[in-house]
């Protein structure tokens, strides 16, 4: 399923995101905004994650993208719920276009809903979707200085997931000075180096995902 979004207005989004965070809490589903580079892998992540979970919590995904559904077909191929967002060219998702997927895709009874957010490190992170949580992916090869050139993303999620751990000896990359600069920009967040292919650190990250629901639910 596919369904078109323009862009709305966004004087009112904060106040929107509000209502959703209020009717998602009520309904007892945590919605998380899942945000990072295109190619960081957040479909094989989320991918990883709906098998690794399939008995434990029911999960849909809302995969925003500016074009296509390859990513929603993906993740429909796995059995979980899933709607493909096109933004009409916009970089981000807001309040506004969150609620529309939402409605169209249906989330009764949904424990935990992804919002997969188009793909950068600046707008996502301006702009409240109205998702009880903010998670952010870094894959090794884009480097570990993104929280010094990104910092409001770092700033803004609850939890960073490092993937692509499997490639971390072909890279340049400093796990634990990537740690120590988003640790200094936000030191409440959450940090998981994970690799979706070999399953690397992924128990300790849906372990924290099925204690957020359950945080949420109560």
């Amino acid at each position: 399923m596919v369904i078109e979004l323009n862009a709305s207005v966004t004087e009112s989004n904060d106040r929107d995101a509000d209502a959703i965070r209020k009717e998602m809490k009520e309904k007892g589903s945590l919605l998380i905004n899942l945000m990072s580079s295109p190619g960081s892998g957040k479909t094989t992540l989320l991918s990883r994650t709906i098998t690794d979970l399939k008995g434990d919590l029911n999960i849909a995904v809302m995969e925003a993208d500016i074009a296509s559904d390859v990513d929603a077909v993906k993740i429909e191929n796995l059995g979980a719920t899933s709607i493909q967002a096109h933004t009409d060219g916009m970089c981000h998702m807001d309040a506004g276009m969150t609620k529309r997927a939402l409605d169209s895709m249906g989330y009764d009874g949904k424990d935990l809903i992804f919002l997969e957010n188009v793909g950068n490190l600046i707008c996502p992170a301006e702009f409240d979707t109205g998702a009880g949580l903010k998670v952010m992916i870094l894959s090794v090869p884009e480097g570990d200085d993104k929280p010094l050139k990104y910092p409001l993303m770092f700033e803004q999620s609850d939890a960073l997931v490092i993937t692509k751990m499997d490639t971390l000896e072909y890279f340049d990359f400093d796990v634990e000075k990537c740690k120590e600069r988003a640790k200094r920009l936000n030191p409440d967040i959450s940090i998981f180096p994970v690799s979706a292919k070999t399953g690397q650190g992924m128990d300790s990250f849906e372990t924290w995902l099925k204690e957020q629901v359950g945080i949420w639910k109560s």
